[in-house]
């Protein structure tokens, strides 16, 4: 297996953090010898949309709306919230994007579970739970088998963006983070040195 490339690159602004992904999906579709990537950050507040779900159709929200080439549907992007952008070559990997997603929620868990946190799955729906409740998101995309976007796990502070939207499409959930589920020790970047640990071996 190539190298994984690991980096905690602090706050950055989504756009940034967008056109670094699109360069390193572009190096690896075109060498199957570059390593593989993941970036570790937290954003400024943004609502992504995912590939379905036109900006206009949020209504009035309070931060600024950008239309993904990932999947799923609408979600918020702010302080507080680690985001993992795995860039892989699923070429190496099975081409199985199902099972990939399934690699993120399991890593998702274990990292909670480091933090004392029990979070779990729930069938039928991606992403990571503490019970009914929601704490991490997963939404990704692939170009030539490389992909790209991943995953916001919720640790510490205000969830107030997830207000003003129908997070993920699911009516009626609730939002919760690491902290509010009483992790221990919950920083974005305490959490993000976790996460390089867990996801070490993707």
């Amino acid at each position: 297996m190539n190298s994984l490339k690991i980096q905690w690159l602090g706050r950055v602004p989504y756009d940034a953090a967008l056109a670094m992904q699109e360069s390193l999906v572009q190096s690896k579709a075109e060498d199957l010898k570059a390593s593989d990537h993941l970036l570790l950050l937290e954003h400024d507040p943004i609502y992504t949309t995912g590939r379905t779900i036109a900006p206009g159709e949020l209504g009035e929200v309070p931060y600024p709306v950008l239309q993904t080439n990932r999947g799923g549907k609408t979600t918020y992007h702010g302080p507080g919230q680690l985001v993992g952008y795995p860039v892989l070559d699923l070429r190496r990997r099975g081409q199985d994007l199902h099972r990939y997603l399934r690699v993120l929620e399991q890593g998702i868990i274990e990292l909670s579970a480091r933090v004392g946190v029990a979070a779990c799955v729930r069938e039928g729906l991606t992403g990571v739970w503490v019970g009914e409740r929601k704490l991490a998101s997963i939404g990704v995309g692939v170009r030539r088998w490389v992909t790209m976007h991943g995953f916001a796990l919720n640790v510490c502070g205000p969830l107030d963006g997830f207000n003003h939207i129908t997070p993920c499409g699911l009516e009626g959930v609730k939002m919760s983070s690491l902290e509010l589920e009483g992790g221990t020790g919950c920083t974005v970047e305490s959490v993000a040195a976790l996460a390089a640990e867990v996801f070490a071996g993707l």
